[in-house]
């Protein structure tokens, strides 16, 4: 009976025992796979989310969102499974050296293989609901109906917001008289060769007002001129047979109906301006590579022919740059205070009785117009929609307190956020979730470049580059925002990189906008405040003491900014390490910090930790458990020591302190990561030059001082 008991036990048993043996063998490429499924995932997600953009039903709209969200919510599971899996491969070694050392392995063997177990059967979970939301999004919403482009779809009034620029009259344009002037002697004076005048800015400022005018005033100082909307979907078929068709009807023929390629056209192109001086707006380009379209049809007669463009990149200006002379006029400065209530005036009271703003409305509509941060885009889109309301101080203070709310809301509005969003848009996938994570700051913030490309980095937005480290991929990607006119420069170091950046407040709004819709992150100032009942992925905490319910989503990142007046609540610092072992980034920086929890080290994923201007004084041992830590940063604390258990974080790359008796030498030799340490005393038993020359990867080093004959050796007179 007992034999029959342990071979029926063994005859369910053992078909387990060996699945569970090749889950083991196969999860390390089980685990590739899914990273490698989760970028293509990833890549239907953003298409799926330009299907909803599209949508112009709300409820249908409403809808598709609701299922991209489900979709995003299965990428968020499925990063998490990877990086328990992580968590599950580091060696984790028993603290009690009392006990036996064989036992003590075999338990940590046995434990992590139920850890490993346990990831395997997650991934096969996780994989059948990706296959599944991914399934059921198409059979909803098909991906094959979604438009050829991402404006192929959208309102009147977001069209009529796009084309206005072109047909404003002279009189109406406010704060572009410096400019105009600029543009003007560059298309009619200076070299006889073909020159590409590019003016480059920030949607909504005005580039295409600007050019439009300049364009109209030269246009008949050349023989020939057309102008040419590019925008982002464009062919070159298109665009040639478009400029042809504009060459043609200037001088009242009809274009050739026999012309069907793209070789044909660009004959056709050229041969109506050939010897001829002629000028070219091209409005709204997107892509430096239109160049390559029309390049060979814009023929260079050296009689000072011009090409106008205006785009939002400025390496559009330099793409062409290979086979023509360049100007670039970069449109940066905001409209004045006072230039902007004069734009804002005229659109606002334009068919009013006297065309004047009544003086109970003054200081309303200055409050309006300071919002609108010298953007004409949206002080035009603000004023004309005012224009159609009564002329009343409560109504439009009303206004002026709900505008955030409106540029989302009303439809007349939201179409600002509408074309910023496009330049968002139009970014590859690691740089938009660079840009969103401006939503992590607040408005007008200026945050340090390096503290955000070493949280990008810590993020995984950052990817490795052949003979580049990341932090100069990082500087690149910083630049490429800068060249689209979405981050603006606040200053520079004194070897020319970026030192402060912010956003446009418009911009800024697009991306909470943005980070709302997709979960990317909450930004929580209220004591009582509760997270967003859908996934979120990372908060920014700016109340000391903050109360309110995060529930269970799966928080990756957390900013601590609640400034220096009121003191970060313990219980708030005790919960961050029980709670949130996946965190990447935790940053305290500026904030009325006073201690670091003991159980610091059960962060064993976090890449970025700043204690930066806070109040503490020491950190705990468990510091070295934080075997993935990138960036450590306690500059100007208190902190004037590190615990030996330091030396174990051997990925450290910035350990950034003012102190120079933080550490000792004998234990950083071993941190081969390092590319940034604090500044050395160099001693005279040569310690520290022995233990500074093995860091290989080291980028800055400074030295304060020298001791001994060293000192000699530096001031010996000659």
């Amino acid at each position: 009976m007992a034999e029959t008991a342990v071979s029926l036990a063994g005859q369910h048993a053992l078909p387990k025992i060996l699945e569970a043996v090749k889950m083991l063998r196969d999860l390390p490429k089980e685990v590739r796979d899914i990273t490698d499924e989760l970028e293509s995932f990833q890549d239907f997600i953003n298409d799926a989310d330009k299907v909803a953009e599209a949508e112009q039903d709300d409820g249908r709209r409403h809808r598709k969102k609701e299922r991209v969200m489900r979709l995003r919510e299965a990428a968020f599971r499925m990063e998490d499974v990877i990086d328990e899996y992580n968590i599950s491969c580091e060696d984790k070694q028993p603290d009690d050296r009392r006990c036996a050392a064989l036992l003590c392995k075999a338990v940590a063997f046995i434990k992590t293989q139920i850890l490993l177990l346990q990831s395997a059967y997650k991934i096969q979970d996780v994989k059948s609901l990706i296959r599944a939301e991914r399934d059921g999004f198409q059979s909803h919403f098909p991906l094959e109906q979604r438009p050829t482009s991402s404006r192929g779809n959208q309102d009147v009034t977001w069209q009529k917001l796009r084309r206005d620029p072109l047909f404003i009259e002279e009189d109406e344009v406010v704060g572009l008289d410096g400019p105009r002037g600029i543009l003007k002697n560059w298309l009619t004076n200076g070299r006889e060769k073909r020159t590409v005048i590019s003016v480059v800015g920030i949607a909504g400022v005005g580039k295409t007002t600007l050019a439009k005018q300049v364009y109209d005033q030269v246009r008949n100082n050349f023989e020939c001129h057309a102008l040419i909307t590019v925008s982002q979907s464009f062919s070159s078929e298109g665009l040639l047979r478009h400029m042809l068709n504009e060459l043609c009807k200037e001088k009242k023929e009809d274009p050739p109906k026999d012309v069907s390629t793209i070789e044909s056209l660009t004959e056709e192109v050229r041969n109506r301006l050939r010897n001829k001086r002629y000028v070219v707006l091209f409005d709204d380009v997107w892509n430096g590579k239109f160049w390559d379209h029309i390049e060979s049809a814009v023929i260079d007669n050296k009689n000072g022919s011009r090409i106008l463009i205006t785009t939002r990149d400025e390496m559009v200006a330099e793409y062409c740059r290979k086979s023509s002379f360049v100007e670039v006029h970069k449109l940066e400065k905001p409209l004045t205070e006072e230039e902007s209530l004069k734009l804002f005036c005229k659109k606002a009271f334009q068919y009013s009785s006297d065309g004047d703003c009544p003086e109970e409305l003054k200081d309303i509509s200055l409050e309006i117009v300071r919002k609108c941060k010298g953007l004409p885009l949206a002080i035009v889109a603000i004023g004309g929609l005012l224009s159609q309301k009564d002329e009343s101080a409560p109504e439009w203070g009303q206004f002026s307190r709900d505008l955030s709310l409106d540029l989302e809301r009303n439809s007349e509005l939201n179409s600002i956020t509408k074309i910023l969003g496009l330049s968002n848009d139009d970014l590859p996938i690691n740089l938009r979730s660079c840009l969103l994570y401006f939503g992590m700051y607040p408005e007008d913030y200026e945050v340090q470049s390096d503290r955000l490309i070493r949280q990008w980095i810590a993020e995984g937005f950052v990817k490795h580059e052949t003979g580049k480290s990341l932090e100069e991929v990082g500087q690149q990607y910083l630049s490429g925002l800068v060249r689209r006119s979405l981050v603006q420069v606040s200053s520079f170091r004194i070897d020319g990189k970026v030192k402060r950046c912010r956003v446009h407040d418009l911009i800024h709004d697009m991306i909470l906008r943005k980070v709302k819709d997709t979960g990317f992150c909450q930004y929580i100032d209220e004591p009582d405040q509760s997270v967003s009942s859908k996934i979120v992925r990372r908060l920014t905490i700016a109340t000391h003491d903050f109360s309110g319910s995060i529930g269970s989503s799966p928080i990756r990142s957390i900013i601590i900014s609640t400034g220096e007046e009121e003191e970060v609540s313990e219980h708030l610092v005790n919960k961050i390490p029980t709670n949130y072992m996946l965190l990447k980034v935790l940053d305290f920086e500026g904030s009325d910090l006073l201690y670091v929890p003991e159980n610091l080290g059960n962060l064993c994923h976090l890449k970025y930790l700043s204690f930066r201007n806070t109040c503490i004084e020491s950190l705990p041992k468990s510091i070295g458990k934080l075997q993935n830590l990138e960036t450590l940063d306690i500059r100007n604390t208190s902190v004037s020591k590190m615990p030996e258990e330091i030396r174990k974080l051997t990925k450290l790359r910035h350990l950034l302190s003012y102190y120079t008796g933080l550490i000792q030498w004998k234990d950083i030799g071993g941190m081969t990561s390092l590319q940034e340490i604090p500044p050395v005393i160099i001693d005279d038993d040569g310690v520290v030059i022995r233990e500074v020359g093995k860091l290989k990867q080291l980028r800055k080093l400074t030295v304060i001082d020298f001791t001994g004959k060293h000192k000699e050796t530096l001031f010996l007179d000659k």
